[in-house]
């Protein structure tokens, strides 16, 4: 029996510094069977040139430019539309796949009942110069199986990264939804109400954490992530299914109101407490006490700043 076929989708945006070891790390994949699709959002450094080299030393990689920025999630999907795999990967050229991630994700899901949709794992943290930080698993715990969904809308615990998807999921969700900013909470949420994840407790994955990384700008942009995750909690009122659901959405949204409000984002802070009221009569003190701070527009972004700091070392 034929071993199914992988498409890694790489997507790059000016990953020059990354490229050559995100590249080589999926071509060095013990997995026989494999397509790589590389999509390139227009970068404006030198990844293209590097990107051709590789085309033309390794027939076996397929180049796509979007033509223009188009941003992460259409990118992707013009990727992963263009592939032929059963299973599918999210790969980022600023990350590194371990040389059996693909072949180890695969027997996970050749061993499991088609009502699991995604694989994921853990996943080893480097900085700028590919030297080790942490564990994933060290800070997110414990990882779960089969049915994620109300953990999904409580809290982050999937790498993203890590994920090998069935490639039904992303066809019955039409892919990842070009409207948002970020893709990973609203694929979540919308897979995880009809499909079933399983965890792999192995590090197949390198996941950088830089300045430009996505991540690393989610609570100094202008807002556009926040609105995104608003969107994706405002879908998951309508998918909610049982008190215990509806509770660990609840829980999200206080914790994001805290955060969107100790980053100065006052619009959107109004907008999560909106959200939060109209699913419950009681918000909570907290919840209350930040509703009449944000009306005023009183900034308390240095009590973030000092936690951050005593914790981590970092602002």
């Amino acid at each position: 029996m034929p071993l199914p076929r992988v498409s890694i989708i790489c997507l790059c945006y000016n990953h020059e510094r990354f490229l050559k070891e995100a590249l080589d790390s999926a071509l060095a994949q013990t997995y026989p069977n494999l397509e790589l699709i590389v999509v390139d959002d227009s970068s404006t450094d030198n990844s293209p040139t590097i990107i051709d080299e590789y085309c033309r030393r390794f027939p076996q990689i397929s180049f796509i430019s979007t033509g223009q920025n188009v941003g992460n999630t259409k990118a992707f999907n013009i990727g992963w539309r263009a592939s032929e795999g059963e299973f599918i990967i999210d790969f980022a050229t600023d990350d590194v796949l371990l040389p059996d991630r693909v072949e180890k994700q695969v027997n996970q899901f050749l061993a499991l009942d088609k009502s699991y949709g995604v694989v994921y794992s853990d996943a080893a943290y480097i900085d700028d110069h590919s030297n080790f930080l942490h564990l994933h698993s060290q800070k997110y715990k414990p990882s779960l199986d089969a049915d994620v969904f109300r953990e999904v809308l409580k809290r982050y615990f999937i790498c993203p990264p890590t994920m090998m998807m069935r490639r039904e999921v992303l066809e019955e969700l039409n892919g990842y939804d070009e409207t948002l900013a970020y893709e990973d909470f609203d694929f979540w949420v919308r897979s995880a109400r009809n499909w079933n994840y399983s965890y792999l407790p192995e590090i197949t994955t390198k996941r950088r954490l830089h300045h430009n990384s996505l991540s690393a700008k989610y609570y100094t942009s202008d807002g556009k992530m926040l609105r995104s995750t608003l969107e994706v909690c405002q879908k998951a009122v309508k998918l909610l299914r049982t008190k215990d659901e509806k509770t660990a959405l609840i829980q999200r949204l206080k914790y994001e109101i805290r955060h969107a409000y100790l980053t100065n984002h006052f619009t959107e802070t109004k907008q999560f407490l909106k959200l939060l009221r109209d699913i419950t009569p009681n918000p909570g003190v907290i919840s209350q006490l930040i509703t009449r701070l944000s009306n005023s527009e009183i900034s308390l972004s240095f009590i973030r700043r000092l936690y951050y700091s005593l914790r981590y070392g970092k602002s």
